[in-house]
């Protein structure tokens, strides 16, 4: 196994290189990405919305000096959204340029590679190990494109009729996110390595916010972190994640705030909560959730 395929020498080497990216990745995650580098294997990374899912591969593309190529899964995309597609455009513009004539005889430079226009998949082939392929939310596509996507990873080559095969070298990091909005196939899964990304404990939230906002208090942070963590425990819609508790943690260091007190929870919650409704329940709850200091 050579140097380029084996970027990281241990666990600790992961964990310490996404630290130096501000990115806070306990043991279980540090293990599942440096197998994942260190076997050509895809990493399937499940979690709730906002636990650092997306974050994962943003950070590991820095540590690596990696290009970040990533394909945003919705309902609907299909093949040639992901793949690549022709600049009929531009073809159209060439075909009239050429004199009627010898049209026919320059069809062939219609489907050059200038008039290819390359989506995430096709790139990520193309650049190989010196790229990172993030699959976001792949539970928000249907089950053909999983079908289509699982060919894709199992060889990392594609058939263009016009220009015929493209295949990666060596493949790119794979990091693949689900929400789990609808359940993926045991295919895929069993294409991928599996990790489970849940909300941090209190103590690794305190420090991921002192990581990512350094100028928050430690006393704050803590306030912030023990905050959010009740009202994940309040029966609202969207529960809030790391990156909420960050921008909360943000906002009130920006107003000035020394403690997280009622008066301050109440002014800032749209920093933490994007639901009307939870917003509402929150605020009557806001003694609860600040603590019996707020």
């Amino acid at each position: 196994m050579n140097e380029r395929s084996r970027p990281f020498q241990s666990v600790d080497d992961v964990q310490q290189a996404l630290r130096d990216q501000s990115y806070l990745a306990d043991h279980g995650l540090g293990v599942a990405i440096h197998l994942a580098l260190s076997l050509d294997k895809p990493l399937l990374l499940e979690g709730e919305a906002g636990v650092g899912k997306t974050e994962v591969a943003k950070a590991l593309s820095a540590a690596l000096s990696r290009r970040l190529i990533r394909l945003q899964c919705y309902e609907g995309i299909d093949a040639s959204q992901a793949l690549y597609e022709w600049d009929y455009s531009r073809q159209l513009i060439a075909v009239r340029a050429l004199q009627a004539e010898d049209a026919a005889r320059h069809l062939g430079d219609l489907f050059g590679e200038q008039f290819l226009v390359e989506r995430p998949l096709l790139a990520a082939i193309r650049a190989g190990d010196s790229a990172v392929l993030l699959v976001d939310e792949l539970d928000r596509a249907d089950d053909e494109f999983e079908a289509f996507l699982l060919e894709v990873l199992s060889e990392f080559a594609v058939t263009i009729p016009e220009i015929g095969r493209v295949a990666a070298a060596r493949p790119p990091a794979v990091v693949i996110t689900s929400n789990r909005t609808r359940e993926l196939h045991d295919a895929l899964k069993r294409r991928c390595l599996y990790h489970w990304i849940d909300h941090p404990t209190l103590e690794r939230e305190v420090e991921i916010i002192r990581v990512r906002a350094p100028e928050v208090p430690e006393e704050l942070a803590q306030q912030v972190a023990a905050a959010v963590a009740r009202i994940r425990q309040l029966d609202v819609a969207k529960r809030p994640g790391v990156a909420e508790s960050i921008d909360w943690a943000h906002a009130l260091a920006f107003l000035g705030a020394d403690a997280l007190d009622g008066e301050a929870a109440g002014a800032t919650l749209g920093a933490v909560l994007k639901d009307h409704e939870d917003l509402e329940m929150v605020r009557s709850s806001l003694a609860r959730v600040v603590g019996s200091d707020g």
